[in-house]
């Protein structure tokens, strides 16, 4: 008997890993690379995917399920050292001309200059929403979990689990709200130093390519859209608490201090841009 309770924390152990290994989710399973040549890569078993951008092309995957609202994850290091004229974006996004849009983008920087995180909400087409960001950390040194909370009455973008904004439902005011059109994630790496870095005046340097951006540990707790039924319907409430999900006390306390500390724009108190008034939803966020 006693040999049989010594093997109880191996077996559990095992099955811990096993789980583990599930939660961080598989790129051969989840992802298709859709361009770049070669230039992106599924390794280690699934554990890892890299995207690259040299002179002549740079890369992309996108994921193979389509999402109607999900808290999503996944961990990100950029490009190191002078990464200038490079964008590593990571978002979700419709189809068409009326497309809704979530989006991650990260500018890069001459080396030791930080990188700049980008923000955006398109919905039925309209974006000009931008939030920009610095970091607290250096991106390039190590793997950091960005993520994305999308239910139907806001929108998070969290850093390490530190929320740095939150966009809310403004369907009262008169703002469309993505809500209506499955989304699939979508990553790329490419040059675009004809505005990346400082408005353009900063070049790609070449002589530093190839450039590479790593991924890993993907996780998707969502509403997987296919055949025009989503796969909550099916699902235990319990399962989908982040369906309601919103900012704690503590949260709002992390996000205040993610906004004052480090936004470096704000659409919202952007008065040149808005001379005639801002836009709705800024009265609500």
């Amino acid at each position: 008997m006693a040999s049989h309770l010594n093997s109880i924390p191996i077996v559990f152990f095992a099955f811990s890993l096993l789980v583990s290994l599930a939660f961080a989710g598989n790129f051969h399973n989840d992802f298709d690379i859709t361009w770049g040549d070669g230039r992106g890569k599924i390794l280690n078993n699934g554990q890892l995917l890299t995207l690259t951008l040299d002179k002549t092309s740079g890369s992309g995957f996108q994921s193979r399920n389509e999402y109607l609202f999900g808290k999503i994850d996944m961990q990100l290091k950029l490009v190191p050292g002078n990464s200038a004229g490079t964008v590593t974006a990571y978002y979700l996004s419709s189809q068409g001309p009326t497309h809704d849009e979530i989006d991650f983008e990260f500018l890069g920087n001459l080396s030791g200059d930080p990188y700049t995180l980008h923000t955006n909400v398109f919905s039925q087409g309209k974006g000009g929403r931008e939030q920009q960001f610095h970091l607290w950390f250096d991106p390039t040194a190590d793997f950091h979990t960005y993520s994305i909370l999308w239910n139907p009455q806001r929108i998070i973008f969290s850093v390490d689990n530190t929320p740095i904004r939150e966009f809310k439902n403004a369907e009262s005011v008169g703002v469309a709200y993505p809500k209506n059109q499955a989304m699939r994630i979508y990553s790329s790496l490419w040059n675009a130093d004809d505005w990346a870095t400082r408005g353009g005046l900063i070049k790609t340097d070449w002589s530093k390519a190839p450039f590479t951006a790593s991924y890993r540990n993907f996780n998707a707790k969502a509403c997987i859209w296919s055949s025009g039924r989503s796969s909550c319907n099916s699902n235990a409430p319990s399962n989908n608490a982040w369906l309601n999900e919103e900012l704690d006390a503590t949260s709002q306390q992390r996000l205040q201090w993610a906004q004052k500390n480090y936004m470096i724009y704000n659409y919202c108190t952007d008065a040149k841009r808005f001379p005639q008034g801002y836009p709705p939803e800024c009265a609500i966020h």
